[in-house]
Parts: structure tokens; C-alpha cells; sequence
């Protein structure tokens, strides 16, 4: 359970100890070393938790890469979706329902898709790891999530934004104030 705990955490904060390696004088160079290294280790722990073969840890690293590409591309396009919404949504500007409407409609298409991705790469990597191998899988990739999520909230909401839903460790929002009912931090 200890490695897997510490696969997790690994997982979860690659990308932010990518942006700040050490030595960073070879800029893409050594973050694209330090990636390469972080994977390798990855693959290993999973390939040790889940008892993989060889051929199977072959397999599930070119599935990963594979839906991971897929994947990207379909959140670039919901992080263009929810951009040009909040830009609909600004204070103070008459939004245009029509043009909401649509992107509403292409959020919703943009998270059935991912979805469907989901789907396909688990139905790919049932053709290869045994469902209990797979639900482990899972369940590892779901606990990253959840760690993930739980880092994000405590720095200010839903992947950083405020709007009264996230709060700090302290339980107090973007504006200082405090729990629901608490009213603002003293001063």
C-alpha cells in the first residue's frame, strides 16, 4: 500500500516538479529527461503492483501513450470551450444565450467524448490484463485522481478557480472569508 501511496503522489506531482527541476539551464532538454525518467519509474511501480509480465507492461505503456495523445487533444478542446464560456459569462456583459447554448452543447459532447475514450482504453487493456489486473489499474488511477483534486481544492477550487466553490485548508474562500456561516477573517 506504501507504494502505491507514493506512486500516487509521484503521479500526481510530476507535472508541477517538471516546471521546477533543478538546474533547469538545459530547459526542455532536462524537463524532457526528468519526464522520461519519472515514466520509467511509473511503469515500473505499476508493473510491480499489478504483477504484470513484460509483454503486458509493453502493451499498457503503448495503450497509455496512445489514449494519453487522444486524450490531450480532447481537453485542448474543452479548455477552449470553458475559455470562450467564461468569456460569455463575464460580469457586467450581456451574455449571448444563443451562443451559450452552443457551447454548453459542446461541453457536454466534449465530456462524452473523453468518455468514450475511457471506454475504448479499458476495453483495449481488457484484451491484455486480467480484469482483476484492470480493476486494480483503475483504482490506482482513481486514487491519483482523487489526490489530485484534493491538492487543487486546497489551492482555490475546481483546478484553481474561486466563485465561493473552493476554499483554502483553512476552509476560507478566494475573498478571506471563512466557512459557510463564519463571515470574514477577523482582522
Amino acid at each position: 500500500m506504501r507504494r502505491i501511496g507514493t506512486l500516487l503522489m509521484l503521479a500526481v506531482l510530476a507535472p508541477a516538479l517538471g516546471a521546477q527541476a533543478p538546474g533547469d539551464s538545459g530547459g526542455a532538454h532536462s524537463r524532457k529527461e526528468w519526464r522520461d525518467r519519472f515514466e520509467k519509474q511509473r511503469e515500473a511501480r505499476i508493473k510491480e503492483a499489478l504483477g504484470l509480465t513484460d509483454d503486458q507492461a509493453t502493451k499498457l505503456s503503448a495503450t497509455e501513450k496512445k489514449f494519453a495523445a487522444q486524450r490531450r487533444s480532447a481537453f485542448e478542446e474543452m479548455r477552449g470551450v470553458h475559455e470562450a464560456l467564461r468569456g460569455q459569462l463575464r460580469p457586467g456583459v450581456a451574455a449571448n444565450s444563443d451562443s451559450v447554448r452552443k457551447l454548453l452543447d459542446a461541453e457536454e459532447h466534449g465530456e462524452e467524448a473523453l468518455a468514450q475514450l475511457r471506454h475504448d482504453e479499458r476495453h483495449e487493456m481488457a484484451t491484455y490484463l486480467s480484469p482483476v489486473q484492470l480493476a486494480q489499474l483503475h483504482m490506482m488511477r482513481d486514487r491519483m485522481r482523487r489526490f489530485g483534486m484534493r491538492g487543487r481544492m486546497g489551492r482555490g477550487g475546481m483546478g484553481g478557480m474561486r466563485g465561493g466553490m473552493g476554499r483554502d485548508r483553512d476552509g476560507r474562500d478566494g475573498d478571506g472569508n471563512g466557512p459557510p456561516g463564519h463571515g470574514p477573517e477577523p482582522i
